[in-house]
């Protein structure tokens, strides 16, 4: 199954706004979600930290900063072709 990673933190608007388009894909296409809170390991608050959100599909990053449901749709279809 396709793993989709959204990389963000507490109290981040943009995060929030990705964390709604991934629920409305995932209802569409099914994916494992996980999420990661970057402030809490500093190693990837130091590597995500400015570009959050940021969407990976199993492994490999393909968004940040801006999540669109057609985006990710598009994405994942490529994935599963």
């Amino acid at each position: 199954m396709t793993v989709v990673t959204l990389y963000g933190k507490p109290g981040c608007h943009l995060c929030d706004d990705a964390r709604a388009e991934v629920a409305r894909v995932r209802e569409e296409r099914g994916f494992e979600l996980h999420e990661v809170d970057v402030s809490a390991e500093p190693a990837l608050h130091r590597t995500h930290g400015e570009r959050i959100p940021v969407v990976a599909i199993d492994g490999v990053e393909v968004l940040e900063l801006g999540v669109g449901a057609d985006e990710l749709r598009r994405l994942l279809d490529r994935v599963r072709s």
